[in-house]
């Protein structure tokens, strides 16, 4: 858990003669993530008041802007901006809610330029999604963790090299830098912030009529890994993660016990517990049917395959396959090939 941040202490502001415990702007990227969004706001909305009348008494809420101009969801739905930019200073917190990361690459001064306003002035910083993404691009997260979605680990490394996000969590508080993974960990954060301004029923009221049983900790694993593998345990869900994270390096599993503040005996057990086998067993299952969805949906050669699920030499590859689907990863190719264009030639006959 993270220091109390500077917004813990601020004094509440006053709306209209009443007081909000907690004000936050928020920063719609283009293409931004409707659901993080929505998530976010509806913890809030919910929270400042009694019932769903959602008049903000206990919280406020302002979408804010250089320009004023709509913005456009990755959905298509567009939003309306409430106010310019202005003074950071009168926000409790600032969000920037991510998206698509094909957008994240090209700059926005304007936005980055404010967000290192905000921190300048000590207010704390939010990234949902892909939001992480830009307070790294405006270099604001250096000595600092940051939690991106296990399906935009690869992205961010891409884009931030020499930085290690962490993607085995639902979101990260560390200090007055709060990030989330996007979707349903928004209204988790959202209910983290509620639970220290305002109180815990009110954060426990928002999840509840949001149909979410009950909040979770930052350090719940995120949700991702193939079905057959699914369980109850954290630590063997977070192992997991990281295993799906290092498909093209296998990672030993001394060093993943090690990140977990754990040792390979220990997780060992814990897998043998929770899944009736080993963790190596399950890093090799896990690059293997990644091989495998790679050979049916994608023309790359075996060679190209097998070097992205791990395996350095191909003949070791092409054995392991064989002894988990019954046939080498080229005759796999042209099995399936057999069967779907049979029928077609059939009918061309």
């Amino acid at each position: 858990m993270s220091n109390v941040s500077r917004a813990a202490l601020r004094s509440p502001i006053r709306l209209g003669g009443r007081t909000a415990s907690l004000s936050v702007g928020v920063i719609l990227l283009k293409r931004f993530t409707l659901c993080a969004f929505a998530n976010f706001i509806d913890v809030l909305r919910l929270a400042a008041d009694e019932g769903d009348r959602s008049r903000p008494i206990h919280c406020q809420w302002s979408v804010i802007s250089a320009d004023m101009q709509p913005i456009v969801s990755s959905c298509g739905i567009s939003i309306q901006p409430q106010a310019r930019f202005g003074d950071p200073g009168r926000f409790d917190y600032i969000v920037i809610v991510g998206g698509l990361v094909d957008e994240i690459a090209q700059k926005d001064e304007k936005v980055d330029g404010y967000l290192r306003q905000a921190a300048a002035a000590g207010v704390p910083l939010v990234g949902l999604c892909t939001g992480a993404f830009v307070l790294h691009r405006a270099g604001l997260m250096q000595g600092y963790r940051c939690c991106v979605s296990w399906f935009h680990h690869a992205d961010f490394l891409e884009q931030f090299d020499g930085l290690r996000p962490v993607s085995d969590q639902i979101f990260v508080v560390d200090r007055d830098r709060l990030t989330c993974s996007g979707g349903a960990s928004a209204a988790h954060l959202a209910a983290f912030l509620v639970e220290r301004h305002v109180g815990r029923a009110q954060a426990t009221k928002s999840l509840h009529i949001m149909m979410i049983s009950e909040a979770a900790v930052g350090e719940t694993p995120q949700p991702g890994f193939p079905a057959n593998f699914e369980t109850n345990d954290p630590v063997v869900r977070r192992a997991l993660l990281i295993m799906q994270q290092s498909l093209d390096v296998p990672l030993p599993i001394k060093v993943i016990a090690a990140r977990m503040q754990s040792d390979k005996r220990r997780l060992e057990r814990r897998f043998q517990s929770a899944l009736n086998t080993s963790p190596l067993s399950v890093y090799l299952t896990m690059r293997l049917d990644y091989a495998c969805h790679l050979i049916e949906m994608t023309e790359r050669s075996v060679a190209s395959i097998a070097a992205d699920c791990g395996f350095c030499d191909s003949s070791h590859f092409a054995r392991m396959y064989a002894r988990r689907f019954g046939s080498t990863p080229g005759k796999h190719r042209e099995l399936l090939r057999a069967r779907t264009e049979g029928p077609a030639a059939a009918l061309t006959a």
